[in-house]
């Protein structure tokens, strides 16, 4: 992997949430390198859990349909209010969400990786992070296993974050149905 790829992809995300927190920087690594983070063991709850979260969607959104965050593509995050005013249909959303969770296999090296390049963007200047808090926090992290997080408070309420994350190979884009990854 060439560092500057997943730079780009960092860099895009601050400028266009400079309230992100190390916090959701984390988050943003980790969803890039482990998917969309746990087994969904329960497809009900998470059929309502998307249920609810349309239910309070912001009346419109600035957000692409879909949001590549890792160099390759394979994973994006597809935000629920564009992916709607798209013609999304929610059940074929919630299919590929729970297929993702449990097949998408992720990398605690891959995840590893994704973090150097993130200290090489604060290393440059490009954010606004102390290299030393960021080591400080991805130390923790290490020392409770790589765990998913949600995203901070100052990012939840600036940008009141809809979306989820799915492979990319359940994914056509052009109608939005989804289909088996290549094996």
């Amino acid at each position: 992997m060439r560092h500057f790829e997943f730079q780009d992809i960092i860099l895009d995300h601050y400028s266009r949430y400079p309230k992100m927190q190390l916090k959701d920087l984390y988050k943003l690594v980790h969803q890039a390198a482990m998917g969309s983070e746990h087994a969904v063991k329960d497809i009900q709850s998470a059929r309502q859990w998307l249920e609810r979260e349309i239910e309070i969607l912001p009346g419109q959104s600035d957000e692409p349909v879909i949001d590549p965050i890792t160099p390759d593509q394979s994973l994006v995050r597809v935000h629920l209010k564009p992916y709607l005013d798209s013609g999304g249909d929610p059940k074929s959303l919630l299919r590929s969400y729970i297929r993702t969770a449990n097949e998408y296999q992720g990398s605690k090296e891959v995840l590893k990786q994704f973090w150097e390049c993130t200290k090489g963007s604060v290393n440059q200047g490009d954010l606004p992070f102390a290299p030393g808090d960021l080591d400080l926090f991805f130390n923790h992290m290490a020392s409770l296993d790589f765990p998913a997080v949600h995203h901070s408070e100052q990012y939840q309420v600036a940008y009141a974050p809809h979306y989820r994350v799915l492979y990319q190979g359940f994914l056509i884009q052009g109608n939005f149905s989804f289909d088996s990854p290549e094996k």
